[in-house]
């Protein structure tokens, strides 16, 4: 028994080191916009709190679990939000799938006619019109200015975070995001 526990433990720590060793790889990938990019050493627990969904649902980023996501906080009366949207929606026509998805959910007073507004004006028709009114979400996941975008893995769990707006069609961004789903499958 104590052996078995023994190869229990250096197999988990062979992984962890793994992993370790691929953020820092993806680290050392970073160039422009992405070095705003910080990468966590180790996940860290995403929001619980519920939202509406774009149908008018309750949803949580639990209801996500299974693929890599790149979740935006944003609101209609950000800038620089307006700027990178465009950018996002590309990312989610080029890499969206089974495996990764771009979830962009408008945080504070938004109203939803306004948010479909903002998503015509930019011409944005492939994300997802989500509503944190009352900002659980953001306040649980610690966001305190906008945009900001948060990677979370198939568990659910936050494992980096880029605060502030960024070229997200880049090809580096769109490099380290191929790199991250590719070392989690």
């Amino acid at each position: 028994m104590k052996l078995l526990s023994l190869v229990l433990y250096m197999a988990l720590g062979l992984s962890a080191n793994a992993a370790l060793a691929d953020m820092s790889k993806i680290a050392a990938m970073r160039e422009g916009d992405m070095k705003k990019l910080v990468l966590h050493s180790e996940p860290t627990t995403a929001s619980t709190a519920t939202f509406v969904g774009a149908d008018g649902s309750d949803m949580t980023l639990a209801d996500y679990q299974g693929k890599h996501v790149l979740l935006n906080l944003w609101a209609t009366w950000c800038a620089p939000c307006r700027k990178e949207m465009p950018m996002l929606s590309d990312l989610q026509s080029e890499l969206g799938g089974d495996a990764f998805e771009v979830v962009t959910l408008a945080t504070g007073r938004n109203a939803p006619p306004a948010m479909k507004k903002f998503f015509d004006e930019i011409g944005v028709d492939n994300l997802p019109l989500h509503r944190d009114p009352k900002q659980k979400v953001a306040s649980e996941m610690g966001v305190f200015g906008l945009p900001v975008t948060i990677l979370l893995d198939p568990e659910g769990n936050e494992i980096a975070r880029l605060t502030g707006d960024a070229d997200w069609s880049s090809e580096n961004a769109k490099a380290i995001l191929a790199a991250i789903i590719g070392d989690e499958d």
